[in-house]
């Protein structure tokens, strides 16, 4: 598979990071959208940057951001952007939010996540696929390729959401005889797959496709995968752009089906 050039919005990445810290750091507060979700000052700043970055570089490809309501209402027929400004913004509401809020940029074509960054603002952490659909990552000026590890001899690690954790996610794991989990916010998921620090994140509750689209696209860039509830690959453009169950995995292979929600 070939990749899209994403090099042109790093900058407009660290960017939209950088307003999002200095929102954080001057103290934040949350108003709460219809879904009951909450937004803060540092979404909608986030928002503009990387708007106007893809505006910029890619005016012909249609963008569908979760800040933006209207583009919601779009329905392009090949390939798009998913744009989550700020992923994580419960986390991020939190003193204890240890960094797990990130900024997305999810490239879709044909129904799959075909390129992706994600920038993690807290950790100065950078990851994104190329042209030849391999993952790297920027950590404290050093680069580096990112690439899954295998199942460890003692067991695999799990992933669970921080905030959204449910009854589904523990009784598969227990299914799956694992132990070992840790839970983190946001897309940061993904990554922790994709640096070999983790090897399975199921996930049952609700998610949006920009949620996920460019984690996704990481992670697969990194030789992992995603699958939908069915078992087949996890795709993108369905309605609402509301995802259904998945299992993000590393080399790890789920014994166990997933609950079609």
């Amino acid at each position: 598979m070939r990749g899209i050039d994403l090099n042109c919005l790093m900058p407009a990445m660290r960017e939209a990071g950088a307003a999002i810290m200095q929102v954080k750091s001057a103290g934040v507060t949350a108003e709460y959208k219809s879904d009951a979700s909450p937004v803060t000052a540092a979404d909608h700043a986030s928002e503009a940057i990387l708007k106007a970055a893809l505006e910029t570089h890619f005016p012909n490809i249609p963008v569908i951001s979760e800040e933006h309501a209207d583009s919601h209402l779009l329905r392009p027929s090949d390939f798009y952007f998913l744009v989550d400004p700020l992923d994580g913004t419960r986390e991020f509401l939190r003193e204890d939010s240890n960094g797990n809020f990130t900024v997305n940029i999810g490239f879709v074509q044909g129904g799959m996540a075909c390129g992706g960054l994600i920038y993690v603002p807290a950790m100065d952490w950078l990851c994104w696929t190329d042209t030849a659909f391999k993952a790297h990552q920027e950590r404290g000026g050093q680069k580096s390729p990112l690439i899954i590890r295998d199942v460890p001899p003692s067991g695999a690690a799990a992933l669970a959401s921080r905030s959204h954790r449910d009854a589904m996610t523990d009784a598969f794991l227990r299914a799956e005889n694992i132990t070992d989990i840790v839970s983190a916010g946001s897309s940061l998921k993904f990554l922790l797959l994709a640096e070999g620090t983790a090897d399975i994140y199921p996930r049952f509750g609700p998610t949006m496709e920009w949620d996920t689209a460019a984690g996704e696209a990481i992670l697969r860039a990194a030789g992992g995968q995603v699958l939908a509830s069915d078992g087949t690959p996890h795709r993108y453009g369905k309605e609402g752009w509301r995802n259904g169950p998945f299992i993000a995995c590393a080399d790890y292979k789920p014994s166990c089906p997933l609950p079609a929600l």
